[in-house]
């Protein structure tokens, strides 16, 4: 077989396909999450501790020198994405628990029995006759 032959019947597999469409909606969810954290979440939370902006937060360990720029340890970045992190962890945690929560539901509502076939119809039709002369 072709490696190229082989490739295709990989790559139109459907499970390959389900995650590619997984992966797309997820990056378009990271963004729409992303700016609910950055645009809806941060500013009632900044405001909150005082209009604390931690990605401002450094130490300078060499100053800018001619030709040379500042070097510094930007701990207030590593502090605004832990932030960040907890936040978006907690949106998805709520997201998922009311998914689970409903297929729970979903799952506790027994679905109605399929109504039978038309030949089912009649092998119960040719069952209960022969029932009925027997008696």
């Amino acid at each position: 077989m072709s490696i190229v032959k082989e490739f295709r019947e990989f790559a139109v597999k459907g499970n390959v396909m389900d995650m590619a469409v997984g992966i797309i909606i997820g990056v378009a969810f990271g963004k729409i999450v992303s700016s609910f954290v950055a645009d809806v979440m941060m500013p009632p939370i900044g405001l909150l501790i005082g209009g604390v902006d931690f990605s401002n937060l450094a130490i300078v360990l060499r100053a800018a020198e001619e030709g040379a720029e500042a070097v510094s340890l930007r701990y207030g970045v590593f502090i605004q994405s832990v932030f960040d992190f907890v936040i978006v962890a907690f949106a998805v945690f709520v997201a998922v628990r009311a998914l689970n929560s409903m297929r729970k539901k979903e799952a506790e509502t027994p679905a109605a029995p399929p109504a039978p076939s038309a030949q089912e119809q009649l092998l119960m039709e040719i069952r209960d006759l022969l029932k009925h002369k027997a008696e």
